[in-house]
């Protein structure tokens, strides 16, 4: 069957089609993203504003459209933290829904975790043994770690790196007593539950998804995407350390000028640098892999598994 998944992120809101059958790989047909920024129309009191609104309306209505002309069968729609931290995030979209008939569920922290977890469990398989699965989303940090397709103990902090290049730096590049500040703070946070998630032992494949570690892999040496998702990946925990201090020298027109990065997610790729750096150094990581699949994959596979299990039909 051939599924349509819209993603409303912080950043991106993406549009991807796939054809996709119970037991099979998911294989992708035509991809649509808009780099919306929901998170910058977040006003004071955190509201989404009714410019952001109005400019999702619109979006979420051109990607049903591209749902109908590419054949979609079944329209899955789901956002994640800008719209989760928005105190209208809810009436948004039940405005959303009456306009263009999309149903848009919000994720928590912990649900997104779970399933980007599915998704790297079911990309590595049973031979990589206890994953340990760190996504740095533009509005949230989710970690999970465990031996099975569900995770043992899993971690949602408020570390995107949209999030806290708004929130902490002021310059570009932002000053050093800044960037010393951010490093405190994201430290401090991972730290108080990063015990958890080390308690089943240490991790025997250490994975990175999204955007921020492939633009890291990628400056780091890591090979370009135009060579396929089969070609490994990795991101050594040193070379962060090192980018981490490159990167707080450069400003954004220098940082766009770094293979793999975008103009668009220029700015926030030092606060990325700094929550990687943390993350790795905490949990005991010296090298991680990056995984092709990550959060939509998840929530393809784990439709289908509702497809293929008769029990779970409604």
């Amino acid at each position: 069957m051939r599924l349509g998944v819209l993603d409303v992120g912080s950043n991106t809101v993406h549009m991807l089609v796939v054809d996709a059958h119970p037991g099979a790989r998911p294989l992708p047909a035509f991809s649509h993203k808009v780099e919306l920024s929901l998170a910058a129309h977040l006003e004071s009191g955190n509201r989404l504003s009714e410019a952001g609104e109005e400019r999702l309306t619109e979006v979420v209505a051109e990607s049903l459209q591209i749902a109908e002309d590419k054949g979609v069968e079944d329209f899955l729609g789901f956002a994640t933290s800008a719209v989760r931290d928005a105190v209208n995030g809810d009436d948004v979209l039940s405005r959303i829904q009456e306009r263009t008939g999309a149903q848009i569920r919000v994720l928590s922290g912990e649900n997104e975790a779970r399933l980007t977890f599915l998704a790297a469990r079911r990309w590595f398989g049973w031979s990589s043994g206890r994953l340990l699965v760190v996504d740095i989303g533009g509005g949230s940090l989710e970690i999970a770690a465990g031996l099975d397709e569900e995770p043992e103990a899993v971690m949602s902090l408020p570390l995107g790196a949209g999030r806290l290049t708004r929130d902490w730096f002021t310059a570009d590049p932002p000053p050093p007593y800044e960037v010393r500040a951010l490093r405190k703070h994201v430290r401090a946070e991972i730290a108080r539950l990063a015990g958890g998630l080390r308690r089943g032992g240490v991790a025997d494949h250490a994975v990175g998804t999204s955007k921020t570690f492939r633009q890291l892999a990628r400056i780091a040496g890591a090979a370009p995407s135009g060579e396929g998702f089969y070609v490994r990946r990795f991101l050594k925990h040193t070379d962060v350390g090192q980018w981490a201090e490159r990167l707080a020298a450069m400003d954004n027109a220098e940082r766009a000028r770094l293979p793999g990065v975008s103009e668009g997610r220029a700015a926030q790729m030092l606060a990325g640098a700094v929550i990687a750096d943390a993350v790795m150094d905490l949990m005991g990581v010296s090298q991680l892999e990056i995984c092709p699949w990550a959060l939509r994959e998840g929530v393809i596979l784990k439709r289908l598994d509702t497809l293929a299990d008769p029990a779970t039909r409604a």
